[in-house]
């Protein structure tokens, strides 16, 4: 069978990520007879300035985009419900706050070392949505290391130094010059975009044109 290469540019506080993600699953499901798949996360940070102390969601999101906390409070609703629908725990959605992200992305290039990226990446959206926990918290994130199947102990230690640091940044720099600008970004084979949490369906009828050789670019959500 062919393999597909996805590298997957996110970030760990985007619920169009999550959901975006098991959207991909089913494609790859639906395809596991025609192409084998070789996933890896890239760093993105939504919210790069994030203070210690964080923001009550709806708040952030209204002060960021210029809408209403109203209109931001409707605009969840329908991502939990989506989410829902495809196995995923958005159920403290917008009672999280605004976090950092970078020390998560640091955790998840060790993970992918360990053979245990996208098993980290689950279980920090996880954390994050399911739960509304400080996913910049390095208590919190050893905890979801831990869940993922890593070692604590190495966890803690990672957190603690700047191992991994330059990676992500190097991570960033890159998409950032390839211009990526919004998450997720699916980049398939290293040559073509798709960008934004596209249905299954569509992603696909992409893998399949990708494999037969033609090119395509899609712009989503």
């Amino acid at each position: 069978m062919q393999p597909l290469k996805i590298d997957i540019v996110s970030d760990v506080a985007c619920p169009w990520c999550a959901i975006g993600y098991k959207r991909l699953e089913k494609a790859m499901a639906e395809l596991s007879n025609e192409l084998t798949f070789d996933i890896e996360w890239h760093a993105f940070e939504l919210n790069p300035d994030a203070g210690p102390e964080g923001e009550p969601i709806l708040e952030h999101l209204s002060r960021k985009y210029g809408r209403s906390p109203a209109e931001m409070e409707a605009n969840q609703a329908q991502m939990i419900e989506i989410a829902t629908d495809l196995g995923l725990n958005f159920s403290k959605l917008q009672e999280r706050y605004s976090r950092n992200t970078f020390d998560a992305h640091r955790l998840l290039k060790w993970a992918k070392d360990e053979g245990k990226q996208t098993v980290l990446k689950l279980a920090l959206f996880d954390t994050y949505f399911g739960h509304a926990e400080n996913i910049s918290d390095p208590t919190i994130l050893r905890v979801a290391a831990e869940a993922a199947g890593l070692d604590g102990d190495k966890a803690k230690q990672i957190l603690e130094s700047d191992q991994y640091a330059d990676a992500v940044r190097a991570d960033e720099e890159q998409y950032r010059q390839a211009g990526v600008s919004a998450v997720p970004a699916f980049v398939i084979n290293q040559q073509y975009l798709i960008s934004g949490a596209q249905e299954p369906e569509t992603l696909a009828n992409a893998f399949r044109e990708i494999a037969a050789g033609s090119q395509e670019v899609i712009d989503g959500e």
